[in-house]
């Protein structure tokens, strides 16, 4: 497909998702001139002008040329291997309206039109662009949550939830997410928590990440939260945590980081239905080493969970009354194998737990927390893990000058 210049973003010469301008006139795509941003550059890509400020307006008007030029039937972008009779390949419109058929159309083709939106989101950024543009992304979701208690997903559901994965925008303030707000139906619902409690193992990995996106993305805050208040999520979300599937578990654990991060309220709410124990039991298999890269990054990602969870009143209590959750969290402020990520969590989780716990600030003591530190302190850590070790090395401080004042 021959995209109109127009109509690319100068940094990733991709079409257009969210065309924002900046105050040099310039146009970017959002999420490509975020990332600009967010690495400290504070002058325009294009003109290097420098920023007076980086305000980001939306260019409603390219978004609109762009969708009615994309609403025109244009080809898909990737051709596939040419056949015999070297047919044309259906426009994107074509395989929208297939996919949009009703009950009574042909199985078949909704299938291979899947497999071919498959195909064009794993090789084509374009093509990922362009069917996102044009609302693939709720379509394909209304083929996977359609019924309230499915007893399976059939092979053209299961091809339709992959190929939604395969679309979710990467950046989390891409309007783009809005669409999974339709996941707020009690059917909807329903169907999730079935499909999470006796689905397939790549069922179950997708529905973790699409988890993990509604409880990242700005549009699903409320989704988010809803879900975390379901008891029935956390029932059928939980036990994956230490399901026989490293692809399950490494994604159930993500989820659960991204879910307890969302908000104070879904703090307490995981919490409740024993989030801390099995967060700290997918720790220490991932602490074992046997899952390679895939232990060390669930490893990572439960911390996160625990430091989200302690940062709430709930949180700290459960940590500070589990057995061996203080020591776990200590071997975890320095380790060779660790992430200096996986570190900056469990260091920033003992900080708020042993400031407000006596019986934590002693069992954290004991296990060595000093000694961690230290250790922590000398390697290449990050900035932010840093100082944070250095706030826990000066509380334990403080704690020994007590005691020795006490003694004298």
């Amino acid at each position: 497909m021959s995209i109109p210049h127009l109509f690319r973003c100068p940094i990733s010469l991709d079409i257009f998702t969210d065309p924002v301008t900046l105050c040099t006139g310039q146009t970017y795509d959002r999420p490509c001139i975020e990332r600009w941003l967010a690495a400290g550059h504070r002058t325009c890509p294009v003109t290097m002008q420098p920023l007076g400020d980086a305000v980001l307006v939306p260019n409603r008007t390219l978004r609109h040329l762009i969708e009615r030029w994309l609403s025109a039937d244009q080809q898909v972008p990737e051709p596939t291997a040419a056949d015999d009779d070297h047919a044309e390949e259906p426009s994107l419109a074509a395989l929208k309206r297939c996919l949009q058929s009703g009950a009574g159309a042909g199985a078949n083709a909704k299938v291979a039109a899947l497999k071919k939106v498959a195909t064009l989101a794993s090789e084509s950024d374009v093509g990922r662009a362009c069917m996102l543009q044009l609302g693939f992304l709720p379509v394909l979701l209304q083929l996977v949550f359609h019924a309230p208690a499915p007893w399976d997903l059939s092979e053209q559901e299961e091809l339709a939830l992959q190929c939604a994965l395969s679309l979710l925008p990467s950046s989390p303030t891409s309007p783009q997410h809005g669409c999974l707000n339709m996941l707020k139906t009690e059917a909807s619902l329903t169907s999730l928590v079935w499909l999470l409690e006796r689905g397939r193992a790549r069922v179950r990995a997708g529905l973790c990440r699409l988890l993990e996106t509604i409880a990242t993305a700005a549009a699903t805050r409320e989704l988010a939260i809803a879900a975390a208040a379901s008891p029935r999520v956390w029932r059928a979300l939980l036990p994956l945590l230490h399901h026989g599937d490293e692809r399950v578990s490494g994604a159930a654990v993500r989820a659960v980081a991204a879910v307890c991060c969302a908000a104070e309220p879904a703090c307490g709410s995981a919490v409740h239905h024993g989030a801390v124990p099995e967060l700290l039991k997918c720790l220490s298999w991932a602490s074992a080493g046997k899952g390679g890269g895939a232990a060390a990054a669930a490893a990572s990602s439960a911390l996160a969970a625990l430091e989200a969870l302690a940062a709430s009143e709930a949180g700290r209590r459960a940590v500070a009354r589990e057995p061996g959750a203080v020591r776990a969290l200590v071997r975890h402020v320095f380790m060779m194998s660790s992430s200096n990520e996986g570190s900056e969590h469990a260091v920033a989780a003992l900080l708020v737990v042993c400031r407000e716990s006596r019986a934590a600030r002693s069992e954290a003591a004991g296990a060595g927390v000093v000694t961690q530190v230290l250790l922590l302190l000398q390697s290449q850590c990050g900035t932010r893990a840093k100082t944070k070790a250095r706030s826990l090395l000066k509380l334990f401080r403080s704690m020994c000058s007590n005691q020795a004042r006490g003694l004298g």
